[in-house]
């Protein structure tokens, strides 16, 4: 008879084992409606699943966030069982969750079209219509293969196949279609409302190029047609704001196959550029980093001593040189372990804190590549801080107040914590494990800051916490990284003199702020659209005449602005003036200075902002003082606001 612990308390009891769905209904025939799934015991299930024993129980509708993972679920069979609907001799394979939606890969005689997408989603549409009652069996792993061999669905049976022989299969059917999946499901197709099929690619069968091409077809869904509409006006925007394009429109880089995967930076690029790692360089010399470089170019035998060459191999770009193997570096700790080990260090010199703007290179695949976001050759704001176990606290407080600090002058206030532990492949023994986790989380609670689990994801020589910010269009970018080291300093002999005048190993802090530059240049892109704060602005200003009679005093404007720290143009064209303005507001630039007789008169400029505010004639100092307080302002009190 068992007891069913409710999420207020509340506790209800049964003759019988029940499932999740009559429990629902036992509290109220609107909860049995809305019930998508149900926790048990903390695991999401299906409202089919029956409770024999003692539990907790939560019951899960749409208002409930782990809904999303179920409706996207139900929604990737949903999309299967129309497009063997539409054409019965495909065959599927694998439709997991992903990021805001889902994928189905289908084997096909040739590649689907948009049309073909189209048939889909109406079929899909039919099929919520129907409201197909969703079911889960269980069967031996053999006689499932057999039941999908018998089907003609091959690549399934294959999938079946390679699972332990002594598991059992678990099964969803709706209608008279099924498929192979864990669950859980929706209890019927009706309660799926809110979906959208996005864009058709293609996919080789278990990611192998050696493989039959597959079609894959992607899709979003959502818990309801408020979310979806939401999220497709947030692609809109996406797309509007895409940092390929408007680095195009203001000539800011370019990439080509020459340097796949590297970027050629302009002038308008470079100075935006230049003003991000100026600003990075003072926060650095302010909070006690000295700067360093190290090689390109690192022996094989020091990345064996570290565990890259084991860890990280693919991904490293390989030169010979008089029969020595050298890799090109994909990160900078080997390097600054090196730079430490130079002269012996004593507790008194700890922390150390050492920083570098750091080139770096990984052989990312080509398909992989995209815009700055993922590039094989980037720029890191990397530093290692050398310290005692004592000191880790101190110095992730300290690490944690920069980075907040950081974030909020790029315009970024919203910043979520992940907790990383120990991955599967991994080196250092399990109590080294436990050490560094274990200083990482006290140290993150010293900080005072919130943090979820992100199981398995630490680096292979220490957890580590993500840093992850929200963008203008309610975009997530994970960022900022600092991680707890204490292999690398052992592998590679790295020692202090204790205060005892023993020898001990540093503990090392691997962390960096902005990630790599590129990615966090297209990041500042697409959250401003390209409409920089002036500090960040490539031009922040364009002086503009009306007339040829202005030309010297607009050139004169000019000059003394460039002298204040102001970066200026001047555009000198025989156009008409609002031709001028468009143009340089197309640009993005902050501020348009217009000067007519009255002007040159009174020896003021005529001030518009790119948002098309006029703010009136005010005398040249004025000018500078306006522009300069906002420049220093780094966009908090933008006068676009």
């Amino acid at each position: 008879m068992p007891v069913i612990t409710l999420p207020d308390g509340s506790q209800r009891s049964f003759d019988q084992p029940v499932t999740v769905a009559a429990v629902a209904a036992s509290i109220g025939a609107g909860l049995a409606k809305a019930a998508l799934a149900g926790r048990v015991d903390g695991v999401l299930v299906d409202t089919s699943t029956l409770i024999e024993r003692d539990a907790t129980l939560a019951i899960v509708t749409d208002k409930d966030p782990a809904a999303l993972e179920v409706i996207r679920h139900s929604t990737a069979h949903l999309l299967a069982q129309a497009v063997q609907s539409v054409y019965p001799s495909a065959q599927v394979t694998i439709g997991p969750v992903i990021e805001d939606g889902f994928f189905y890969d289908f084997a096909f005689e040739r590649p689907f079209t948009p049309e073909d997408l189209a048939k889909f989603e109406a079929k899909m549409k039919e099929l919520v219509k129907a409201d197909l009652p969703i079911s889960r069996r269980v069967m031996p792993r053999d006689a499932a293969v057999a039941l999908f061999q018998g089907m003609g669905e091959h690549y399934k049976a294959e999938i079946i196949a390679s699972i332990p022989a002594n598991e059992d299969i678990s099964l969803y059917g709706q209608g008279d279609w099924v498929d192979l999946c864990r669950g859980p499901h929706v209890p019927s197709t009706g309660k799926l409302r809110a979906f959208k099929l996005m864009k058709l690619a293609g996919a080789y069968w278990r990611g192998d190029s050696r493989n039959q091409m597959l079609q894959r077809v992607y899709g979003t869904a959502w818990r309801n047609d408020a979310e979806l509409k939401q999220y497709l006006t947030r692609l809109e925007e996406a797309e509007k704001r895409d940092h390929r394009r408007i680095g195009r429109e203001l000539n800011l880089f370019h990439q080509q196959e020459e340097a796949v995967g590297s970027v050629f930076w302009h002038p308008a690029g470079h100075t935006l550029w230049r003003e991000v790692e100026r600003y990075m360089r003072g926060k650095l010399e302010t909070a006690g980093y000295l700067e360093v470089k190290s090689p390109q170019l690192l022996d094989r035998s020091l990345w064996e001593k570290t565990g890259h060459w084991d860890n990280y191999r693919e991904q490293m770009f390989i030169a010979e040189s008089e029969n020595r193997m050298l890799a090109v570096k994909p990160m900078n700790c080997p390097g600054h372990i090196l730079i430490y080990k130079q002269g012996m260090k004593s507790y008194r010199d700890l922390p150390l804190r050492i920083a570098e703007f750091g080139s770096c290179h990984r052989n990312e695949p080509s398909g992989a590549l995209h815009g700055l976001m993922r590039v094989r050759a980037f720029t890191q704001d990397d530093a290692h801080i050398f310290c005692t176990e004592e000191q880790i606290n101190a110095e992730t407080v300290a690490f944690c107040r920069l980075l907040q600090e950081v974030y909020r002058d790029f315009g970024f206030t919203e910043v979520k914590v992940k907790f990383s532990d120990r991955p599967l492949k991994r080196a250092g023994a399990d109590e080294t494990w436990d050490r560094a986790e274990g200083a990482l989380k006290a140290a993150v609670e010293a900080a005072g800051l919130e943090y979820t689990l992100n199981p398995g994801e630490g680096a292979f020589y220490g957890p580590k916490l993500e840093f992850v910010l929200r963008d203008a269009i309610g975009r997530d970018w994970q960022c900022g990284t600092l991680q707890v080291d204490f292999v690398l300093p052992e592998r590679l002999d790295a020692e202090y003199v204790s205060e005892d005048g023993g020898r001990k190993r540093p503990v090392m802090l691997h962390r960096a702020i902005l990630g790599s530059f590129e990615r966090f240049i297209a990041i500042l892109i697409e959250n401003y659209a390209g409409k920089f704060p002036p500090w960040l602005a490539p031009i922040q200003a364009v002086s503009l005449n009306i007339t040829d009679r202005q030309a010297g005093y607009v050139q004169e404007c000019a000059d003394f602005l460039k002298n204040q720290g102001v970066r200026v143009e001047t555009d000198l064209r025989n156009e008409k003036v609002g031709f001028k303005i468009r143009e340089h507001t197309l640009r993005r630039v902050p501020y348009l200075l217009v000067a007519g007789d009255r002007e040159v008169e009174s020896r003021s400029l005529a001030v518009r902002t790119r948002s098309g505010q006029d703010l009136g004639s005010m005398p040249l100092e004025k000018v500078a003082e306006l522009i300069l307080t906002d420049i220093a302002g780094r966009g908090r009190h933008s006068l676009e606001d």
